[in-house]
């Protein structure tokens, strides 16, 4: 029977070094990694931005750096400041469906492991 591999070297002294198995295998291989992540990846990482924006509080956050929705009405709103400090507002604006698709990413990561 063949055990795992040991570890011949380690950049920090440690008493169990020698018995930690050597990362090796297609868990590793970073081109499988890119090439598993596909579409639903994707999607999941949208999702947690948005959950990211939709969590700013206008009070405590965004007024005190100069980003309040009431600075940038009017013509400003066409600069990248305005359409971000917009795309804050929309998320902030539909938390309802946002909760709805993160109850449906949990049941489906739950469903499928």
């Amino acid at each position: 029977m063949v055990g795992p591999k040991r570890r011949s070297t380690c950049f920090l002294p440690h008493p169990y070094a020698d018995l930690l198995p050597i990362p090796d295998g297609p868990a590793f291989n970073s081109h499988k990694i890119l090439r598993e992540m596909g579409l639903w990846t994707l999607l999941e990482g949208c999702l947690l931005i948005a959950n990211a924006l939709a969590i700013l509080n206008e009070d405590r956050f965004l007024a005190p750096r100069g980003w309040s929705f009431s600075e940038f009405s009017g013509g400003r709103t066409k600069s990248f400041k305005g359409q971000l400090i917009g795309l804050i507002y929309a998320t902030q604006y539909l938390r309802v469906p946002l909760i709805l698709l993160n109850s449906i990413c949990i049941i489906i990561k739950l469903v499928s492991g």
